[in-house]
């Protein structure tokens, strides 16, 4: 994909395409209720436009990296030494040249205002409801969402939580760290979008079309990359592109892209 940009087979000359701004959101998090907490940091660059995003372990993004993107074109950076640079850049040209639109296959699924917990929970709904599985079915969660565990045990499914963190859930359920090897145990794939930005997404989605899952991702990463997937190992995508929800209380808008048969906006 990187090469069919590069020669400009999806869009105008990258090397024409400057970012704009770029700059990290950080944030905290413990919603009333829960006993655990979690930190979200994300590095986002702008493009007319549009705002690509990659996610990062909080602290492993070097300040550097903001002054390699400003200003810089999209060419260059899709060159960048640092992964979630690169993951970044790509998913800011294809926003810019592909937005979330019906057009484009996106389904629009409207978040309400409300808490963080609300609005958590609501978007675990819009992810999960994209699995078409008998109750009962295993899914391999890679990033561990408390709500997302718990959508999913809601409608009869059984979460395998997986994150390279490790530790236990909130209920105390083990969260192993390989996630290749608990997908040969699973029914279907729940994927974070971070796995662009940490190479491991790739595994997944081979693993995936090698065994015919169902891979659904739930992407604040790569947005407007993983759609590109679909039919070539990813079977739906819930796209959140910046600003994500966790940012403020107000509505927003999801958008869901699925193939024919698999999910509620599959061929709709």
């Amino acid at each position: 994909m990187v090469e069919r940009v590069l020669a400009g087979g999806l869009g105008p000359d990258p090397r024409t395409s400057r970012i704009a701004m770029a700059f990290v959101t950080r944030q905290a998090v413990r919603h009333d209720g829960r006993g655990t907490g979690y930190r979200n940091e994300v590095l986002s660059l702008r493009l007319a436009g549009a705002v690509g995003s990659c996610a990062v372990e909080p602290g492993a993004l070097p300040d550097a990296a903001i002054d390699d993107c400003v200003g810089a074109d999209v060419a260059r950076l899709l060159e960048h030494p640092l992964l979630p640079v690169r993951v970044a850049a790509l998913d800011a040209y294809l926003l810019h040249v592909g937005p979330h639109t019906p057009r484009n296959g996106a389904r629009p699924f409207p978040l309400s205002a409300g808490t963080s917990l609300e609005k958590s929970r609501a978007r675990a709904r819009a992810v999960v409801e994209l699995l078409d599985l008998p109750t009962g079915a295993t899914v391999l969660v890679v990033g561990v969402v408390n709500s997302l565990l718990e959508a999913l045990r809601s409608r009869g499914l059984r979460p395998v939580p997986c994150d390279l963190k490790g530790g236990v859930t909130e209920w105390g359920e083990e969260v192993v760290t390989d996630a290749l090897g608990a997908a040969e145990h699973c029914d279907a794939l729940l994927v974070s979008g971070m796995t662009l930005g940490n190479g491991s997404f790739e595994p997944l989605r081979r693993h995936a079309r090698a065994h015919g899952k169902q891979l659904v991702m739930f992407a604040q990463t790569g947005s407007a990359v993983l759609p590109r997937f679909l039919g070539h190992g990813v079977s739906a995508v819930c796209a959140e592109p910046y600003p994500f929800f966790w940012l403020d209380a107000g509505a927003g808008t999801l958008h869901r892209y699925g193939l024919p048969g698999r999910g509620p906006d599959g061929g709709r």
